[in-house]
């Protein structure tokens, strides 16, 4: 069984002795969508720092429909945020292409850009830039590399959605934050709409290796093999000197 308040506590001691021994001082920095993952991480920075060392950074793509729930968030916490629009950042790399690019680069350009933004805010501000990504989403690859992949500190990155969703209660979360369907922001299909299976099948078969659909095992099992790059560093030559 989870035991949702002890792993809360441990993460939470966890983020305080990562700023001990990395920044002492220092702001956490975090990326607000308005999701689950980010509202989780800021709330658990929040109790390991303080709310005056926690700073939510927004970055809608032009409109963003559902930033009320951003902002729902940084004001139930009660954390600086600053909103920085990136529309005109993105249409200025993309105009500057000169050939035709790709669905993929397309897709991907937002959130690199939206990490260099980040970085921007953290290094004017003594931060630490927290990545907010989950073991469910990094098993599949459902991340950017070099996007919301990267971070400073990862508090998260080894919980399943299940398990964060319960780590939200016990911080005492609005529950339309925590249960929030996640939605890509590009075709309006849902998470689990764009994986083909739940999260609830993956985390089950994350934790225990039990699945009930066979395609969806191949399915997952495919996707995890193919994206493992994304959770390796860099491979690097060593001469022999």
């Amino acid at each position: 069984m989870f035991d949702a308040a002890k792993v809360k506590e441990q993460c939470v001691a966890w983020i305080r002795k990562f700023f001990e021994e990395n920044g002492p001082g220092c702001n956490a920095v975090i990326g607000i969508s308005g999701g689950k993952d980010s509202s989780i991480v800021a709330a658990l920075c929040v109790e390991a720092l303080g709310k005056d060392r926690v700073i939510g950074v927004l970055m809608p793509n032009g409109v963003q429909q559902d930033i009320d729930m951003a902002y729902l968030l940084v004001n139930t916490l009660g954390i600086r945020s600053y909103e920085i629009n990136i529309h005109d950042a993105v249409q200025a790399v993309l105009d500057g292409l000169p050939f035709d690019c790709t669905d993929q680069t397309r897709q991907n350009l937002p959130p690199r850009i939206r990490m260099a933004t980040l970085y921007a805010v953290s290094q004017s501000h003594n931060g630490r830039v927290a990545n907010t990504c989950n073991l469910s989403e990094d098993w599949v690859g459902y991340s950017t590399r070099y996007g919301d992949s990267v971070g400073d500190f990862s508090p998260c990155s080894r919980l399943t959605v299940a398990e964060i969703r319960q780590i939200g209660y016990q911080l005492g979360l609005p529950a339309v934050l925590i249960d929030k369907v996640p939605i890509d922001g590009l075709c309006g299909k849902t998470d689990e709409d764009n994986l083909g299976f739940t999260y609830a099948e993956l985390d089950r078969y994350i934790r225990t290796g039990e699945i009930g659909n066979k395609e969806h095992q191949e399915r997952i099992d495919a996707m995890h093999r193919k994206n493992l790059f994304k959770l390796a560093l860099m491979p690097c030559f060593e001469p022999e000197l």
